[in-house]
């Protein structure tokens, strides 16, 4: 079964466009636990515009799940946080810094040498390391030779084609995922996924491990509450 990973970015946005701190981030990391989330995932950037960075300290001190950091690791910053906090997984993202959301994955060819170097530095701290990645065979096989423990698939591309062809839109990623099993990494996925297309994409999808989904659900939240609305995820799942 793949491990649900709330991404909490949202609530953060929705605490600071009012400031204070309400909705509060750690409780509604605390709450996904509760209703049976297996991770919390953060993302933040320079700017601080949802999670700030001292979020994830009191974070790490807190859940009992695992810690999932996404970010640019060419950022000193972000290093430090990641190097600070030890989390269970860094997921690597190639953000601009004026991005409002990831999109697109690294290009492992042309910046194998760099990754190879951040992977090294993170893995010898005891930390998974992800890369995030587009579901080309070619970034997959060039994943493998940075030492990185797994690729996360971005599924921005699955999800808009799956209203029109479930099947094809699946067939990059049907794919991309036999390729990592081949070079021996594991496989994650997130972005746009959510409960129209996430038990299609579980089923099919061989070796997956972990989906981390954050907009979607925190949307779906405000229709359904949050403990039902992760237990529907979750059934997607199983």
């Amino acid at each position: 079964m793949a491990r649900l990973s709330v991404n909490i970015n949202k609530i953060a946005t929705l605490r600071n466009s009012r400031g204070g701190n309400n909705p509060d981030v750690l409780q509604t990391a605390l709450a996904c636990e509760r209703f049976g989330a297996q991770g919390i995932t953060v993302h933040p950037r320079p700017d601080e515009r949802h999670i700030r960075y001292q979020d994830v300290y009191d974070l790490k001190t807190a859940i009992k799940t695992e810690l999932n950091i996404e970010g640019n690791s060419r950022e000193d910053k972000f290093v430090r946080l990641v190097l600070d906090t030890q989390p269970a997984q860094v997921t690597l993202v190639p953000d601009d810094p004026n991005q409002i959301t990831s999109n697109h994955g690294w290009d492992t060819v042309k910046h194998q040498a760099y990754l190879m170097d951040i992977c090294a530095l993170f893995k010898s701290e005891g930390i998974r390391v992800s890369i995030f990645v587009d579901p080309d065979p070619k970034m997959i096989e060039a994943a493998a030779g940075t030492g990185t423990d797994r690729v996360e698939l971005y599924t921005e591309a699955y999800a808009r084609d799956y209203l029109d062809s479930p099947e094809l839109a699946l067939a990059p990623y049907l794919e991309a995922a036999k390729i990592a099993q081949q070079v021996g990494l594991g496989l994650n996925a997130g972005h746009d996924l959510d409960l129209h297309n996430l038990r299609y994409f579980n089923q099919h999808i061989p070796g997956l491990l972990e989906v981390s989904i954050g907009h979607a659900l925190i949307a779906d939240a405000l229709y359904l509450g949050l403990e039902e609305t992760i237990r529907q995820y979750l059934e997607q799942l199983a």
